[in-house]
């Protein structure tokens, strides 16, 4: 299996965690975001939308970092490990992928263009204004999150693709200024999953492109 991606990118880095805890050996192909590869013809044959990440499966080309994830513990995991077959708790993976989707992604993607892809790309000074709100949005999402978790160690109950999801994400905050120490289930929650050497192994991806 191939994975097209861009480690830097927390939609890139949650596939790596969960490839990386589930055991799969993926060949991964970068595709260079700052220079516009994703735009070109031959990525664009592969995902129209011109995004990563991509991963490709026997001729089975498939797109939308949570598909991925999902098919990787749908197709790999042992015992149904990552995703559950029971049909409530998985609607309660589904529910926090569609809130990582809908609302946290969002959120954090206004703070994380100003302030990361803009002077990654040299598309000029952050708008501040644009922080203010996705700031404001972080800590609303977050504060619904840490009413939910309750007592629970993991999103949905037990270690599923939605940790890894929200952790990627999650991870990225601190480069944004966002932080989640206001949240202490949120913050001991993040801890537990970020010590995986699944996900320490997807953040030094990243960081080796910083290097």
């Amino acid at each position: 299996m191939k994975l097209y991606d861009f480690p830097l990118s927390p939609n890139c880095r949650k596939v790596r965690a969960v490839a990386y805890e589930l055991g799969i050996d993926l060949e991964y192909h970068r595709v260079n975001l700052v220079t516009g590869e994703s735009r070109q013809p031959a990525f664009l044959a592969k995902n129209p939308n011109g995004r990563v990440p991509v991963l490709e499966d026997d001729g089975f080309l498939l797109w939308e970092s949570n598909a991925i994830i999902s098919y990787l513990a749908s197709r790999h995991g042992s015992d149904r490990a990552l995703i559950p077959s029971d049909a409530r708790e998985r609607a309660e993976v589904d529910r926090w992928l569609s809130w990582q989707l809908a609302h946290l992604g969002p959120a954090m993607s206004k703070v994380a263009f100003e302030l990361i892809v803009k002077k990654l790309t040299g598309q000029g000074e952050p708008d501040r204004a644009q922080i203010e709100v996705g700031t404001a949005e972080f800590h609303k999402f977050t504060r619904a999150l840490e009413t939910s978790l309750g007592h629970k160690e993991h999103i949905a109950g037990r270690l599923s693709v939605a940790d890894f999801a929200l952790a990627a994400h999650y991870s990225v905050a601190p480069m944004c200024g966002l932080d989640v120490k206001p949240y202490p289930r949120v913050d001991a929650w993040l801890a537990r999953v970020l010590s995986r050497n699944s996900m320490k192994r997807a953040l030094a991806d990243a960081q080796a492109m910083l290097s």
